[in-house]
């Protein structure tokens, strides 16, 4: 009896409570049929803790790690918001969202928020539909209660590009200045208007829908060829960095950049992180390809502890992937060294290392040595 009394939470004006979070989302209960769907949701969906008021107690919730509570359930959701990606709630929606407004903060900050009826007829994306993922959310409650899924977002609806979604799911990122175009450019598409659609690189399965892309989305094989086009609005997906002629395609429009830019790479023993660094961004400059669409580093295995390098992946949050010189050699280079060979055991570091992952033979910068660094740039095809 004492560890049920333990999971017990008391609610005061003023204090965030203390919780004790395990999983990714939260669910919350405060009436006896809403406790009674709750259960059954947390039994069903795993990565959940469950929270309910304590005077529908069942006797073991000690044992299944879920959290009772005393008090107003409004000041549970300031200890709730911060620490989960998502939270489904067997409340009304009046209630939910006057309880949830005095902590909302950002679309891309805040959790998803999904509300469900007492009796699971409708579960409802409220808060943080896209980029919180509320409306996919929506969709896995749905089907475990059985319930009717209620999302409003007009991209969804019109089974549309989601703008501030394209390409989220393969690791695409908007350029920073595009961010001020999402707003307009996401109106441009669900209102049907003519938007340019541009892919340089990256996965092309983006289309997410089991119906037709809408007569209004219209993909163009270059930019060039859609600014002719004169269209309202553009989505773009490249590494490229555009030249000055190719930006008007821009004015209204979002720049998404695809992780396609494999970076091979060889240095000597100890080398500062700040000198691998600066190599990246003059050698990207060079080429004309952007930082943002770099997936990994690859390199030797004896160069799996390298401070440097791990410093750098870890800056970026880029994979840092490491080859054995026998993987190494299994790729056929242009310039073999029998130098490389000798310290190493492979005939070459960050030319076979970028080929192996990037899963070619060509190469937009075979090798180049500056300093104590030598680079390979490579991107992934698909």
């Amino acid at each position: 009896m004492n560890e049920v009394k333990n999971s017990m939470i008391e609610l005061q004006e003023g204090e965030i409570p203390s919780i004790r979070q395990a999983g990714r989302y939260a669910i919350v209960a405060i009436t006896r049929h809403g406790v009674e769907r709750a259960r059954t949701l947390f039994n069903k969906f795993p990565g959940a803790d469950l929270y309910y008021m304590s005077k529908f107690e069942r006797g073991d919730e000690a044992e299944k790690g879920i959290q009772m509570f005393t008090g107003t359930v409004r000041l549970l959701f300031p200890a709730l918001f911060p620490a989960y990606d998502g939270i489904i709630v067997f409340i009304s929606l009046g209630a939910v969202v006057r309880m949830i407004a005095p902590v909302l903060k950002d679309k891309k900050v805040d959790p998803g928020v999904v509300v469900v009826d007492d009796r699971a007829q409708f579960a409802i994306s409220v808060l943080s539909g896209h980029l919180g993922g509320a409306n996919e959310l929506t969709q896995e409650i749905a089907a475990i209660l059985g319930a009717q899924p209620v999302i409003t977002t007009a991209s969804d609806v019109q089974k549309t590009i989601p703008v501030d979604l394209f390409g989220r799911r393969f690791g695409w990122e908007w350029d920073a200045e595009s961010e001020k175009k999402l707003t307009p450019v996401s109106a441009s598409v669900v209102n049907e208007e003519h938007v340019a659609i541009v892919q340089e690189s990256g996965e092309k399965d983006w289309w997410m829908h089991d119906t037709p892309m809408p007569a209004s989305l219209k993909v163009y094989p270059s930019i060039n060829e859609a600014l002719r086009a004169a269209p309202n609005a553009a989505l773009v997906v490249t590494h490229r960095v555009l030249s000055p002629e190719e930006r008007p395609i821009l004015s209204n429009g979002v720049l998404y950049r695809p992780k396609v830019v494999v970076l091979g790479m060889g240095c000597n023993r100890g080398t500062s992180a700040e000198e691998i660094e600066q190599v990246i961004h003059s050698t990207l400059d060079e080429l004309q390809i952007s930082i943002q669409s770099v997936k990994a580093i690859c390199t030797i295995d004896l160069k799996k502890d390298e401070a440097g390098l791990i410093e750098v992946c870890g800056k970026y949050k880029w994979e840092f992937v490491c080859y054995t010189p026998e993987e190494l050699n299994e790729i056929m280079i242009e310039d073999p060294s029998e130098t490389v060979f000798k310290y190493t055991g492979a005939y070459g570091v960050s030319e076979p290392a970028c080929k192996r992952y990037a899963g070619t033979n060509t190469l937009e910068l075979v090798k180049r040595k500056s300093g104590n660094v030598t680079i390979s740039v490579g991107l992934i095809s698909y």
